[in-house]
């Protein structure tokens, strides 16, 4: 079985390798390629039976009822906020997204930016670049011993509570969920507000959800302890900025976060006035075996579907 016409809305050619694209077009009769913001979406839809989206493309209810013979939609991505799942399902539509790609990915990158952060590396670097070998003027500290608290104990976060557990920390989470098999090894699960003041790293690891959202509100943002680490590598979204700027002000907590691609420019550059403030770049999911395993999923999706078996069906 194949698709009629597969339509994909804002993935560029290199985002997936040549042999995938030849997969791809091996399971319809015709792909059409179009960026997000074309004025062609609309016309080729109209007899499109799969729409393959990018990050960022609205796949809302209009789209999906001008598409009347669509019948798949797959999100190249975990998110996929932006797409009417539920609409869909409606119509019989199936929704896929590729989920747990870069969870190992992630989590390692939650403990490179702890490090670099208490062990002063950049600081290090830029100093041994200058010739200046001298051990003086450095301040460190452990991991090991120290409370690290997991907030949202999915994929990724569970990966993060294992690392953390590897380093020695007293690791102990919340989760809409319980996870017994990871209390089982050690991993104290702990009513939210009752966890974050005692957190020395807080780290977020919630999908954006309408409960997740705001997650860190005013209230929680002052509870967290005096010289605590709080890292965020999931959407800004579960963090009210406002409350936030106010207590870097107060110059007692750091907060390290990487989705700085989906926040609005006048956020950054509120946030990017404070030193204690650290913002990278979105590097998290962006290792060869995550891009391979992004990939995989991806395509295996579209071709279990046309199977009759979908799999990573969200709605």
């Amino acid at each position: 079985m194949k698709f009629k016409k597969i339509v994909t809305i804002g993935i560029s050619e290199s985002s997936l390798d040549a042999n995938y694209w030849k997969t791809i077009d091996s399971l319809a009769e015709k792909r059409i390629s179009l960026p997000k913001d074309s004025p062609e979406v609309k016309k080729q839809l109209e007899d499109a039976d799969c729409i393959l989206a990018g990050f960022g493309v609205k796949i809302d209810k209009n789209i999906i009822d001008i598409s009347h013979e669509l019948k798949f939609i797959g999100m190249l991505g975990t998110g996929y906020g932006n797409i009417d799942a539920d609409h869909a399902r409606t119509k019989n539509i199936a929704v896929t997204n590729v989920p747990g790609y870069a969870a190992e990915a992630v989590a390692e990158l939650v403990f490179g930016m702890i490090l670099e952060n208490i062990r002063e590396l950049e600081k290090a670097k830029k100093k041994a670049r200058e010739g200046n070998y001298s051990d003086s003027g450095y301040k460190s500290s452990e991991i090991r011993g120290k409370v690290f608290g997991i907030f949202g104990l999915g994929r990724i976060g569970s990966r993060a509570a294992e690392i953390a557990s590897g380093f020695g920390a007293d690791v102990r989470y919340w989760s809409r969920n319980r996870k017994k098999e990871l209390e089982a090894k050690g991993i104290t699960y702990e009513d939210a507000d009752a966890l974050i003041p005692k957190c020395d790293f807080l780290s977020l690891h919630f999908s954006q959800t309408k409960d997740t959202e705001n997650f860190l509100n005013e209230k929680r943002m002052q509870k967290i302890k005096n010289g605590a680490i709080v890292i965020n590598t999931a959407p800004m979204e579960l963090v009210n900025i406002d409350a936030l700027e106010k207590r870097l002000k107060e110059d007692n907590v750091t907060f390290i976060l990487d989705h700085s691609d989906e926040m609005k420019e006048d956020d950054l550059k509120r946030l990017s006035k404070y030193k204690n403030c650290i913002i990278y770049p979105p590097i998290g999911y962006i290792t060869k075996e995550a891009r391979i395993a992004k990939q995989d999923i991806f395509v295996k999706n579209i071709e279990n579907f046309l199977k009759g078996s979908p799999t990573n069906r969200v709605n």
